[in-house]
């Protein structure tokens, strides 16, 4: 049995929550937030045994396996923090912080006291992604020549909502954008040129912003986010003979499309079981029976050069926090 924290008691978390009960051998045992009220409110709501008041109160409770941290983004960096030092495992919500330097002091910390963590980016492990992905490695498309992926939510969002507040790392790119960067990375690494627009909000933060990609092999991935209009949420991957159509949302996808050069179109499913979110918390307890201190589907390595590339978009739009 794998015994579950969870640190917040936001929507993320509860949703979380409700995927964890679908994980074999997953027991949700504690949550924790900053207030005695919503950690209580939220244990009454998914049947938690114990909730606590404050951050370092779970971190220090030696019954926890790993704990799941579902804050807002400018908060990742302390609160996984607090969980690392006291020798917990950690899931951590993407983004992993807000800057490069930030999510490698937690790496660190994760391998100088010896313990596991793994970004939350539950899109490298959906079964349906994870096929994505073996069909480009056994050349069904032929070399990838291009990746589009595209998130925007509607809004409006008010100036004090976390997609707007600068001091909570608001911006379309950190919170939605680092699922196509995430995308175009898993299938063509780190690239060789970035280009990059936005027009920014009056807080200071990204509002709609346009991402190119491009690779010394000729590969082109394009990329957009915003928060300013809904947008398909799908993706598709190009390569010299077919393609791959991931459809809405294409970070979580129902089916996918193979496209091969002279043959009819190749329609794969998967079982959508929950809200998705089960996949990592499977792939934490795999890695933790297994001993590993990172999860080989999210590697430390992928979430640092993800967190890079952030950084060098943040550089080019002009979007800085505190």
């Amino acid at each position: 049995m794998t015994r579950w924290g969870i640190l917040a008691t936001g929507h993320i978390a509860a949703r979380f929550a409700e995927d964890l009960r679908l994980v074999p051998g997953a027991e949700l045992t504690a949550v924790g937030s900053r207030t005695a009220e919503s950690a209580e409110r939220f244990a009454r709501r998914h049947g938690v045994p114990r909730a606590y008041a404050s951050w370092a109160e779970l971190a220090a409770d030696d019954d926890l396996d790993v704990v799941y941290v579902a804050t807002p983004h400018a908060a990742h960096h302390e609160a996984a923090l607090t969980c690392l030092r006291a020798g917990r495992a950690v899931l951590l919500e993407k983004p992993f912080t807000l800057d490069l330097a930030t999510s490698v002091e937690l790496v660190e910390a994760a391998r100088a006291a010896g313990v596991f963590l793994m970004e939350a980016m539950w899109m490298r492990t959906n079964p349906l992604v994870r096929r994505v992905c073996e069909l480009v490695a056994d050349g069904a498309i032929g070399a990838v020549t291009g990746v589009r992926a595209d998130f925007g939510a509607a809004g409006p969002f008010p100036p004090e909502h976390r997609m707007r507040a600068r001091a909570l790392g608001g911006g379309a790119l950190l919170d939605l954008g680092v699922y196509p960067v995430s995308l175009a990375h898993l299938l063509l690494g780190v690239p060789d040129h970035v280009r990059a627009w936005a027009k920014l909000s009056p807080e200071g933060v990204d509002e709609n912003t346009g991402i190119v990609l491009g690779y010394d092999s000729g590969a082109v991935a394009t990329l957009s986010c915003g928060m300013v209009g809904a947008t398909p949420l799908v993706a598709s991957v190009t390569g010299t003979s077919g393609r791959i159509d991931l459809p809405e949302p294409f970070f979580r996808p129902g089916a996918v499309t193979l496209h091969r050069a002279g043959a009819e179109p190749e329609t794969i499913t998967g079982e959508l079981v929950g809200g998705g979110y089960q996949y990592e918390a499977a792939e934490v307890q795999r890695c933790l029976a297994e001993g590993l201190a990172e999860s080989p589907l999210v590697p430390h390595s992928a979430t640092l050069e993800v967190m890079a590339l952030l950084d060098d978009i943040r550089a080019r739009i002009g979007v800085s926090y505190a």
